[in-house]
């Protein structure tokens, strides 16, 4: 990293999320929303300011991974925390969202992007992806069929799996 780069990492690094004056946190809704544990949360947020640091450095589009995806998704629902604070305030410019369009091109266009994004992070932070965070692409982009539920209503079984 150049030294503007790090000035950049660490007011990413150090922008806070967390309203720590409410009961019920960013990092809490997250949780609840994906089923996860607090620990794995907290990683999958840092990985999500990794992802936003190689926006602002990359030359060329990059696609998160589902996890950091759905901390940018739930991101993007505190308005003024994303808009005023994270984007204006803290990366001094506007990252926009862009979901797929369908298809197989998009598909192997969000394909290209991921691979690319897992490229760029070797190179700057150089270690590897986490996986239980950065999946292969093959489960990034092929298993893939969510919908929410509500969990006081309805059970929720894993599939058997084919042996």
């Amino acid at each position: 990293m150049n030294e503007e780069q790090k000035i950049l990492w660490n007011k990413i690094e150090a922008f806070q999320l967390d309203d720590f004056g409410s009961t019920f946190t960013f990092t809490d809704r997250l949780c609840r929303e994906n089923g996860w544990k607090y620990e794995y949360a907290v990683r999958t947020i840092h990985e999500y300011k990794k992802f936003m640091f190689l926006i602002c450095i990359s030359d060329h589009p990059l696609t998160p991974s589902d996890q950091v995806d759905q901390v940018w998704h739930l991101h993007l629902l505190y308005t003024k925390s994303y808009w005023v604070e994270f984007c204006k305030n803290t990366l001094g410019r506007e990252i926009h969202h862009g979901p797929t369009k369908g298809g197989t091109s998009e598909k192997e266009k969000f394909g290209d992007w991921y691979e690319k994004t897992k490229e760029l992070y070797f190179n700057i932070y150089i270690k590897q992806v986490p996986t239980d965070i950065w999946p292969s692409s093959k489960i990034r982009f092929g298993e893939l069929n969510y919908r929410r539920v509500n969990l006081h209503k309805n059970w929720v079984f894993p599939k058997l799996k084919k042996i």
